[in-house]
């Protein structure tokens, strides 16, 4: 029996053109020396420099990367503890309810989180700026690190803890120095998934948002509407050359942990 024909390698050429190639091409006219994305008149670098020169695009930019921190470590938090109370907590008063409030953001449509919690804003009188954002990005994207955290957690094996409470542990440094550094990978997950939420939304924050923050998926919507410039696809280009970074770096790191982890329980199988 045949496990790679080629019926399936079309396939598989045609699913990574689809979905690279518009990436491809998005990058090639960032060197576009021509204003006219549909024209190329040559390689340059311009509209690099001018993009650094752009007040807006580099303001949209440090406001959105301080809210994607912001709203990713209070979300980390909150999520964590949502989750460790889920499934240590056992059957309590109310269980289902606050399971429930935790994890309905994953299906709302994000138009109505958006106007439901700037209904809530103009209902308390607050601002809409910095702090709205990130108490929005908090909110629907605590219930991701929740999931995530909960998954570990439910795996994790309790005579870990209880050896530590044996040996004179209180229940919070058993749980700072054992069930914490077990469950940091799932924690750092969580972290990484509110941060790459944050940075990609688009509704909520419009809905939440003022005049004095602007973001940068706001401001790149805004400007497309009148026209895709060269400047947003060397904007593009960054982005994607970052992600790209980060992904590679992230694999190697894990592939030298696993590699690590491999070599520590060889060892440790040895015959003294």
């Amino acid at each position: 029996m045949k496990r790679f024909s080629w019926f399936n390698a079309t396939s598989l050429t045609l699913g990574f053109a689809f979905l690279y190639v518009p990436m491809i091409i998005l990058v090639v006219y960032s060197f576009n020396a021509s204003k006219l994305v549909t024209v190329w008149a040559g390689f340059s670098t311009q509209w690099y420099g001018e993009l650094i020169r752009n007040e807006e695009f580099l303001n949209a930019a440090w406001v959105t990367i301080k809210v994607a921190v912001m709203s990713s470590s209070i979300a980390t938090v909150l999520g964590t503890m949502a989750a460790y109370v889920l499934v240590r907590a056992g059957r309590f008063s109310g269980r289902t309810l606050f399971s429930g409030m935790i994890y309905a953001p994953l299906v709302m449509p994000e138009v109505i989180t958006g106007l439901s919690l700037l209904l809530l804003f103009i209902g308390i009188g607050l601002d809409r700026g910095v702090l709205t954002i990130v108490l929005a990005h908090t909110t629907f994207s605590m219930c991701y690190v929740s999931v995530v955290v909960s998954s570990r957690l439910v795996s994790f094996d309790r005579s870990l803890e209880e050896a530590a409470l044996d040996l004179g542990c209180s229940p919070f440094e058993a749980f700072r120095l054992v069930t914490l550094p077990i469950i940091a990978p799932a924690v750092i997950s969580g972290w990484l998934l509110a941060f790459t939420l944050s940075l990609d939304d688009l509704v909520i924050a419009s809905f939440t948002t003022g005049p004095s923050a602007t973001t940068l998926p706001i401001k790149i919507f805004s400007a497309v509407r009148l026209g895709v410039s060269p400047e947003i696809n060397a904007l593009s280009t960054i982005m994607i050359a970052i992600v790209t970074v980060g992904v590679i770096t992230a694999s190697l790191i894990t592939k030298q942990a696993a590699v690590r982890q491999a070599r520590d329980e060889r060892m440790a199988e040895r015959p003294a």
